[in-house]
C-alpha cells in the first residue's frame, strides 16, 4: 500500500511542473520538423504537448501499480500461484507463465497508447517527451527496487529467528 503511494505521489507531484513548463516555457504555436518531409507537424499548440509527457507519467504510474498487483503477495495473482503450488510442479509451471504473459497486457497496451497519441500529436518529439514522462516515475520506482530485496532480507532474517 505505501510503496503505491509513493508512486501515486510522485506522480502528482510532476503534473504541476509539466503543466507550468509546457504552457510558459514553449512558444504558444510551433512547428516540428523541416517542412516537406514526412515528419513535419506544423501548428502545434503548447497546450496539446503537454499531453506526450502527462500520457508518459501517467502510463508509468498504472505500470508500476500493475506490476506491484503482479507481483505483492497480498493480490490474488500471486496467492493463486502460491496454491497451485501445493498442487504440483507441471501447474506450478503453467500457472506461472500464464501470469507472466498476463501481467504483460495491460503494460503493452498503455505504452501503444501512449506511443500513438503522443506520435499523433507531435511526431517524434512527442514520443521522446512521453518517454520523459515515463522517466519521471524512475526515481521512485529504482527506491522501491532497492527497498524490495532489503525488506525480504529482513523478513527472511525474522522468520529464520522464530
Amino acid at each position: 500500500m505505501m510503496i503505491r503511494l509513493q508512486i501515486i505521489i510522485s506522480t502528482a507531484l510532476m503534473i504541476l511542473p509539466i503543466v507550468l513548463i509546457s504552457l510558459y516555457y514553449l512558444p504558444a504555436t510551433f512547428s516540428i520538423g523541416e517542412e516537406g518531409s514526412a515528419l513535419y507537424k506544423p501548428d502545434i499548440k503548447n497546450y496539446m504537448m503537454m499531453i506526450c509527457p502527462l500520457l508518459g507519467l501517467i502510463s508509468g504510474m498504472i505500470i508500476g501499480i500493475m506490476t506491484e498487483y503482479f507481483t505483492s503477495m497480498n493480490y490474488a495473482p500471486v496467492k493463486g500461484l502460491v496454491s497451485s503450488c501445493k498442487q504440483g510442479a507441471a501447474i506450478n509451471i503453467i500457472l506461472g507463465l500464464a501470469l507472466g504473459y498476463l501481467s504483460n497486457i495491460i503494460p503493452t497496451l498503455l505504452i501503444a497508447i501512449t506511443v500513438f497519441f503522443s506520435f499523433y500529436i507531435a511526431g517524434m518529439f512527442g514520443i521522446a517527451l512521453a518517454a520523459i514522462g515515463m522517466l519521471g516515475n524512475l526515481a521512485i520506482c529504482l527506491a522501491i527496487d532497492g527497498y524490495g530485496p532489503i525488506s525480504d532480507n529482513a523478513g527472511i532474517e525474522t522468520y529464520n529467528k522464530n
